[in-house]
């Protein structure tokens, strides 16, 4: 079948050029969060739309994942459901101060909870299958490649292939965690296996300073594990407002992780009882679970894509430019697969974007700007736009911060002793609120609020017109009137944090 390559920056057909047939107006790899968002939003602007999937499996593999993706299946869901499991350890705990007698004998029951995620993800599967069919997507279960600037080809199940002929094709099939190359790395886990563990872990060892580390290191505290973090900085959370930092490190040391900073693993051992874990500074550790939460790469090795012309980065994401096309016009990605900002609502946008630029008759960039992201720590972290040390880098005049840390009121009861900081960055010379950030209970809930205020541009002065809700930890952000610090333009600070 003869193909039409379009021009580049063009998107529709060329006037008074003859059609080509295809399949579909899109054809999408890879069915998570991006990649059903785009799909569904091309259909209801009028494309037909089809997409293909490997068959459902809480573990991802080369041949194993399932619709709705990492975030549905092995990522933000199931982990935020074991975030609330573990939470209740300290619900408990803390619950007796108001009054409540608890038994001494709680149990906690790791495969009831376990049942409970799967039965929730399996759940959203099927939702997510159903959202496609009432879009008239034709889903397929296989596994997707690129055989060519208008083709894909489909292997299913039993083997055989099948291509099929598409307008334009996305890449929407996110990212695959990686292990460390380290002696024994084939007895660790990622965070796939992690969430998925047929017995509790009562010994943890975890390798890794992101977010998945010391989310999982929270998760199998709060549940009764003794767990052992290794990271290569002194802080945690590199990336984040170091103030930040400091304090979900204090946290997770006050809940009982035990904190290993500027320490990496050089060597795993399987033993009788256990996994012996041996530290860059020689020490040993005897473990149940080793999980190296140490990243995740574009997956995109098995696309066919160099043979296609896809340019790639280093990485092994996907080029694109800001409309998520790639150098051949007829090829497009979004999500994890491009190493952008990899969160599930950035992919969710740039999906929308696509389809209005392709099929919507409405070119649209995806807008960057103060992404609100949370770290689901027990207590949480939530941040959005400039962290401190941002701030003062791309400064052009002084910065004024304002933080306010207290421990809050249901603390005062329980007598958990857990402090919450909150903290706003401003722009002495606009007023703009340029950066906020807080660790504390239902900080996510509070920020998303905070981000649309940030997204609208207020001022310092609009957040301390503002009437609080009060008694609330979030009345904080609007009465923050004292300037802890100010940072002038010519003192730029460097962290090696």
């Amino acid at each position: 079948m003869g193909r039409k390559m379009l021009d580049d920056g063009e998107v529709d057909k060329a006037v008074g050029a003859e059609e080509t047939h295809y399949d579909f107006d899109l054809f999408v790899i890879g069915a998570g969060s991006g990649g059903v968002r785009a799909a569904r939003f091309s259909a209801n602007h009028g494309a037909k739309v089809g997409i293909c999937e490997l068959p459902f499996h809480p573990i991802s593999s080369e041949e194993i994942g399932g619709v709705g993706g990492t975030c549905v299946i092995r990522g933000c869901v199931p982990k935020k459901i074991l975030v609330y499991g573990a939470t209740y350890g300290g619900e408990l705990e803390d619950a007796k101060n108001y009054g409540w007698e608890i038994n001494e004998n709680v149990d906690f029951t790791w495969k009831k909870l376990l049942q409970k995620k799967t039965d929730e993800i399996l759940r959203l599967n099927n939702i997510y299958k159903r959202l496609l069919s009432n879009a008239a997507v034709k889903l397929y279960e296989g596994e997707g490649r690129i055989v060519g600037p208008n083709e894909v080809e489909v292997r299913q199940i039993d083997g055989t292939k099948i291509s099929y002929t598409a307008k334009h094709i996305l890449i929407a099939t996110g990212s695959r965690a990686q292990k460390p190359n380290i002696p024994g790395h084939e007895l660790a886990i990622t965070s796939d296996e992690a969430l998925s563990l047929e017995e509790f872990p009562k010994r943890a060892v975890v390798l890794g300073g992101g977010y998945i580390a010391v989310e999982f290191a929270s998760i199998w505290r709060g549940m009764g594990g003794t767990v052992d973090l290794f990271f290569r900085k002194e802080l945690p959370l590199r990336g984040f407002d170091d103030e930040m930092r400091a304090l979900v490190a204090r946290n997770l040391e006050g809940r009982g992780v035990n904190l290993h900073p500027q320490t990496s693993l050089t060597q795993l051992i399987k033993t009788d009882d256990g996994i012996k874990v041996i530290s860059s500074h020689g020490e040993e550790f005897m473990a149940d679970v080793v999980l190296f939460a140490t990243g995740r790469n574009p997956n995109t090795k098995r696309l066919n894509l160099e043979a296609v012309g896809v340019e790639l980065d280093q990485a092994g994401a996907v080029k694109v430019d800001e409309y998520s096309r790639t150098n051949i016009p007829s090829i497009w990605a979004v999500g994890d697969a491009t190493n952008r900002i990899n969160l599930t609502p950035v992919a969710l946008m740039e999906a929308t974007c696509f389809a209005n630029t392709v099929f919507g008759e409405k070119p649209t960039k995806a807008d960057y700007s103060n992404v609100a992201c949370a770290v689901f720590c027990i207590p949480p972290l939530a941040v959005v736009g400039l962290s401190e040390e941002e701030a003062v880098e791309k400064a052009t005049g002084d910065i004024l911060v304002f933080t306010s840390g207290f421990n809050p009121m249901k603390n005062t009861i329980s007598g958990r002793q857990e402090r919450s900081l909150m903290k706003l960055i401003v722009d002495e010379q606009t007023d703009k609120v340029i950066g906020a950030s807080m660790c504390g209970p239902d900080a996510a809930e509070i920020m998303q609020g905070i981000a649309i205020a940030l997204k609208c541009g207020a001022t310092k002065a609009q957040f301390d017109s503002t009437v609080g809700i009060h008694p609330s930890s979030a009345e904080e952000f609007v009465t923050m009137r004292t300037v802890t610090r100010r940072i002038a333009y010519e003192a730029k600070p460097k962290t090696s944090l």
